[in-house]
């Protein structure tokens, strides 16, 4: 049997493997709505709110938040295989989804939230479960009172090879309970 992996999947057939990972209960949307979206971002970055959960299930983090831009890293690795033996595009979509949808939340003032409404995804080359660590950095291309409009690429953290690009549109409203 032919895998597709770059290199030989080691284990006997039945052998089961295990991840564990830890998060911290995520924040309220009412704390979230009183800080604008640059200084929540700043604000994980320094340890001060908890990394959202999912990123932990997946393996990917924040590292980097400016205005306009956000940028996320991620390690690729076995439990992220499709039945073909490559990295799920769900991984790629959903790390490009966070630097997107953070890259607009930097632009966000306090009391503002948003939402995708609108995810296009290109992914140009397989990831592997030893594919290199991944950095997807998002940028915003327009940002308005009801909509916003960014673009992202994830890269080897290493080799800066391309692995899939991506755009987004979302939907930018007041959140509960701000004026």
């Amino acid at each position: 049997m032919t895998r597709l992996t770059s290199r030989p999947v080691t284990g006997e057939p039945g052998e089961t493997r295990s991840r564990t990972h830890t998060w911290e209960p995520p924040r309220s949307l009412a704390d979230a709505g009183s800080r604008p979206g640059l200084e929540q971002l700043r604000l994980i970055l320094d340890g001060e709110i908890p990394q959202p959960p999912f990123g932990s299930t997946l393996g990917f983090r924040l590292v980097e938040a400016t205005e306009g831009s956000a940028v996320f890293e991620g390690e690729p690795g076995e439990h992220l295989l499709n039945p073909m033996g490559a990295g799920h595009g769900g991984f790629l979509a959903t790390l490009l989804d966070s630097a997107l949808g953070s890259a607009v939340m930097t632009t966000l003032p306090a009391g503002r939230g948003y939402t995708t409404i609108q995810l296009g995804v290109n992914l140009v080359r397989p990831v592997y479960a030893d594919t290199q660590p991944l950095r997807c950095e998002g940028t915003v291309i327009h940002s308005g009172r009801t909509t916003a409009t960014a673009e992202a690429r994830v890269r080897g953290a290493k080799d800066g090879k391309l692995y899939a690009h991506g755009t987004t549109t979302c939907a930018v409203f007041a959140l509960p309970g701000s004026a």
